[in-house]
């Protein structure tokens, strides 16, 4: 059973097997890109391969169950075919495409709802037995940001993990990833204002994870698109280690261990 060790920071590649993320949608859909794609990730220096199915980009629709099982299976069986020692995290909110993605041969379970959306996940995991990043969100991807209005941002967010991680306990889960969520039913400043406080979550004592690779907070604030966001999330990938993040995820993995490389220098001269 794999068991997460972030001692130094991990570097997680984005696959996504979807027609419509907001940035890699429909290019990782055939068997041979999803082998490509995964060969590339380990290449460029990833430690874990997310692999998602549906996307969870703002306004997104649901996908039906079997149709994401059945994505989420397949890329899980060939990647393990060619890379049987390969930490593969899979991001989904159901239970049942949880299960289905151990069996076939998955590690780790990223829950965008952090346990919110399907009752089951959380005694799944508990069957299960494996790492699982539990990440907040105030509402599904069609609605999120509908709901970015909040009394005390961080302190909601801690009372909502700290209610999720009794929950995880009560069902024998301890090895726990917390991701803050950005860019999920938060304003523009809100993820800079969580940004700039990030290490109040380290504090809860569990790994951290970080995904903002080329996301909004970045592009619009920057006035270009996606594809010319990856300059921008270098920087603050950088700020987000050097605020005690354990786990990027990214779609850009050289960049990404590049920023871990230079971090990770020695402070002092000899």
């Amino acid at each position: 059973m794999y068991k997460l060790s972030a001692n130094a920071p991990l570097i997680m590649g984005i696959l996504n097997v979807t027609e419509d993320s907001f940035y890699d949608g429909g290019r990782y859909t055939s068997e041979e890109a999803v082998r490509r794609r995964a060969a590339q990730i380990l290449a460029e220096g990833g430690d874990i391969i997310d692999i998602g199915a549906m996307s969870t980009r703002p306004d997104a629709m649901e996908i039906p169950e079997e149709e994401e099982k059945t994505r989420i299976v397949q890329a899980v069986r060939c990647i393990r075919e060619d890379f049987p020692d390969a930490v593969l995290s899979v991001d989904t909110y159901r239970a049942n495409v949880a299960e289905a993605a151990v069996e076939a041969g998955a590690d780790i379970i990223n829950d965008i709802s952090g346990g919110t959306f399907d009752p089951e996940m959380i005694p799944t995991i508990g069957r299960l037995q494996v790492p699982y990043v539990l990440m907040h969100t105030p509402a599904k991807p069609a609605e999120m940001q509908q709901h970015t209005e909040y009394n005390d941002l961080l302190g909601e967010m801690l009372q909502f993990f700290g209610k999720q991680i009794a929950l995880l306990h009560r069902h024998a889960v301890h090895d726990i990833i917390l991701d803050p969520g950005f860019g999920f039913g938060k304003t523009l400043e809100q993820n800079y204002f969580l940004m700039k406080n990030l290490e109040v979550f380290s504090e809860l004592g569990y790994p951290l994870l970080v995904g903002i690779s080329r996301k909004s907070m970045i592009y619009k604030l920057l006035g270009t698109t996606p594809e010319h966001a990856l300059n921008g999330t270098t920087v603050l990938n950088t700020v987000a280690l050097m605020k005690g993040a354990n786990i990027l995820r990214v779609h850009d993995v050289r960049e990404a261990v590049e920023v871990r490389k230079i971090l990770s220098l020695p402070k002092k001269s000899k």
